[in-house]
């Protein structure tokens, strides 16, 4: 569908053969009648605003909402291609989840050790104020890692560290320089080390960092909830709990990103929400996420008072809305069978 505003043409050069039509010119025009090619336009124009009509009605009686017919005309939201990328996404899922079991594998480190390690991660992030994309990109590069590579524990934080980095590069406009993730870890590694490792980790990874991790399914997933700020807020502090907890790998991305906005919903609200327009665009029906959500809600329950306490202290600030201060929604693990 051609836009309504045309771009601006060049202004050709004198040398060009080329020739002018006037409009103002009485030869070329017709003062009493309109142009043909403005009718034209004109009754173009008229046939999209009555199909947008039309589209919107059949929108308010359909089983669910379209999202992103707000968005037709704005080219950042890839309306026309925006479905297509969350079909691949969701194909693309399962080759950056790692197996739940992978810790087995390694000798001298264990899930304690990487969920003090990642609880710090997300202080460190904090602190460095970066994109909230880059946290989940980092766990994940971790994870993936591991699953492959035998680390003994003195260098699992500088894999951490590495990891950071490596999610910084392509996430970040600005990242930052080795030595400030050296000083943050107490001098324990050399500029060398955290060079070492970065080649390491990414020829392992053999360059890949493009898997869909839950930050990705969460940005859409919360146009589907059609959510506010506190939603957004409950939503993120529920799925950070869950990056911490090594039992969570065995769910994929976009079912955590489903389960934490659900239990978010019914952390608000006090009882259980899942409109058809959720069901419709996360592919997840309740009954799929209730597990999850029983988990999440532990988690929430028992945030702030063991020695992990990052994500906790995180979203007890007001620019995090204070999320973690909201009563779990116990009603749900109840209701258990």
């Amino acid at each position: 569908m051609a836009s309504k505003q045309q771009m601006k043409p060049e202004v050709p050069n004198e040398s060009d053969d080329f020739t002018i039509i006037d409009l103002d010119d009485p030869k070329e025009s017709n003062d009493t009648e309109v142009p043909m090619f403005e009718r034209h336009v004109e009754a173009m124009l008229e046939e999209i605003d009555r199909m947008e009509e039309v589209e919107m009605e059949d929108i308010a009686e359909g089983p669910f909402l379209d999202i992103d017919n707000g968005d037709k005309k704005n080219p950042l939201a890839v309306v026309e291609y925006i479905d297509d990328l969350y079909k691949f996404y969701r194909k693309a899922e399962c080759t950056g989840c790692v197996p739940p079991n992978y810790m087995a594998q390694q000798h001298d480190i264990n899930e304690k050790m990487r969920a003090i390690l990642i609880d710090w991660l997300i202080e460190v992030h904090y602190k460095f104020e970066l994109m909230e994309e880059t946290l989940y990109l980092t766990v994940n590069v971790i994870d993936r890692f591991l699953t492959v590579h035998q680390v003994v524990r003195k260098k699992l934080q500088l894999v951490g560290i590495t990891a950071m980095l490596l999610a910084c590069k392509y996430e970040e406009v600005s990242v930052p320089v080795v030595e400030d993730l050296i000083l943050i870890s107490d001098k324990a590694y050399s500029r060398k080390e955290v060079l070492d490792m970065e080649k390491l980790m990414i020829n392992t990874l053999q360059f890949n960092l493009s898997s869909p991790t839950p930050y990705v399914f969460m940005r859409r997933f919360l146009k589907a909830a059609q959510s506010n700020k506190k939603l957004e807020l409950l939503s993120f502090f529920m799925i950070e709990l869950c990056l911490v907890e090594y039992e969570m790998l065995k769910f994929p991305p976009s079912l955590l990103a489903a389960a934490a906005i659900f239990t978010a919903q019914c952390t608000i609200g006090g009882l259980k929400h899942w409109s058809k327009t959720c069901e419709w665009y996360t592919n997840y029906k309740e009954e799929q996420l209730v597990d999850c959500s029983r988990m999440m809600v532990t988690f929430h329950q028992k945030a702030g008072t063991g020695k992990l306490t990052g994500v906790q202290r995180k979203y007890c600030t007001s620019k995090y809305g204070y999320a973690a201060k909201t009563e779990p929604a116990t009603f749900l693990l109840e209701a258990k069978s």
